[in-house]
């Protein structure tokens, strides 16, 4: 596909989702630390679990690097538990708080400090952190200018034919990051509008009479 046909189809996906869905505000917390923390617990259940994972927290004064990163295994993952996998997403969670203390001393401002590539190479190299959870944490708590792509953006670019189903996470966030503005707030609405079409219409069985893509089709000979 011609870059200025990317850009293209990727400027109208955009405008007719903000049309139909308006800003998102996405993503919820209070700081860039909880997050953070929301990001890794997120990874295999759906958010109404995390908010109720992050309450837990709140509500014992323990949503803070130092707060946690004291605290015992069997103790976060007690309070986590509704986020589902709690042992293991307390180990995750854990293992990024030693990384967060030894390289920054748990402190936000200086991780905003460093720059995205050394970032996100030391996001990818903490256990339990993958491309998706690393990119969130990158855009959404430290503002850095990346593209969060999920399963959401790989299904409803495959069913419009943008791409094939063998393209993987990076193939698809460097057509987003090659052919969008390199706006860390764009970034952050259109993948916010994605998770939104995901949720609502573009499903496992999808819900494309009433979708605001609907008559919204390119060839298979666009796919990049």
């Amino acid at each position: 596909m011609p870059r200025v046909l990317k850009r293209k189809v990727l400027r109208e996906f955009y405008n007719r989702l903000f049309q139909a869905f308006g800003k998102q505000n996405w993503w919820p917390g209070e700081s860039a630390f909880e997050i953070i923390i929301g990001a890794m617990l997120t990874q295999n259940t759906n958010w109404s679990n995390v908010e109720k994972a992050i309450c837990n927290l709140k509500k014992q004064n323990l949503l803070t690097p130092q707060k946690l990163h004291a605290l015992s295994h069997a103790c976060l993952a007690k309070l986590i538990k509704p986020a589902g996998y709690f042992n293991l997403k307390a180990k995750r969670i854990q293992n990024f708080l030693v990384y967060f203390f030894k390289t920054y001393n748990g402190n936000i401002s200086s991780m905003k400090r460093q720059r995205i590539s050394r970032l996100r190479e030391e996001l990818l190299s903490v256990n339990g952190i993958g491309p998706e959870t690393a990119d969130s944490i990158l855009l959404y708590a430290l503002g850095k200018p990346v593209f969060v792509v999920d399963a959401y953006t790989k299904r409803f670019l495959s069913r419009h034919a943008i791409i094939d189903e063998n393209s993987d996470y990076y193939d698809i966030q460097r057509l987003f990051m090659e052919n969008v503005s390199n706006d860390r707030q764009l970034f952050n609405e259109y993948h916010a509008l994605i998770v939104r079409l995901g949720k609502d219409y573009c499903r496992p069985k999808p819900r494309c009479e009433s979708c605001s893509l609907r008559n919204t089709h390119f060839p298979n000979k666009m796919k990049v």
